[in-house]
């Protein structure tokens, strides 16, 4: 009996333990932000006859943080819009669907939003004041937001 125990909680420990911190919000938010995350690589610029490039949905985890100064980063090289590091507070995780919808639920504020990309966290919009891809969530309203993830395009 007592082995069986073990398992029983080795088990459940184990599955616990392995089991993603990354949430997905089901239904619809009141108050937050919500929008769609989409990817283009490759060569954009344009060709006579050749249509633009649709950007494609990618499923993704959406990171927002408190609001975050360039300063607050770490990039992976000059000038990427690649990040390996962020010293901020993380605020909530989401991860968008297989169309690269997403929503999330936060409180009234402003906010910094990445995706992941790779190992990665992308983000390349910033304010006059070099603060990265600042999202304001007023209360009782849905901000959207769409993230074109564009680091593998050229222009």
């Amino acid at each position: 009996m007592r082995n069986i125990l073990f398992v029983l909680f080795f088990a459940i420990l184990t599955f616990s333990a392995c089991s993603s911190a990354k949430k997905t919000q089901k239904g619809e938010i009141e108050q937050g932000i919500s929008g769609l995350i989409t990817e283009i690589k490759g060569n954009q610029m344009p060709k006579v006859g050749v249509a633009p490039a649709t950007p494609k949905p990618v499923s993704t985890t959406l990171y927002v943080y408190e609001p975050t100064h360039i300063s607050q980063v770490k990039p992976l090289e000059t000038g990427s819009p690649l990040y390996t590091t962020i010293n901020r507070k993380l605020v909530a995780s989401v991860l968008s669907d297989s169309l690269g919808r997403y929503s999330v639920a936060l409180p009234a504020g402003t906010y910094s939003v990445f995706v992941k990309k790779g190992d990665y966290f992308f983000a390349n919009m910033f304010d006059r004041e070099n603060n990265i891809q600042l999202v304001s969530v007023d209360s009782g309203k849905i901000t959207p937001l769409n993230i074109l993830i564009n680091s593998g395009a050229s222009y």
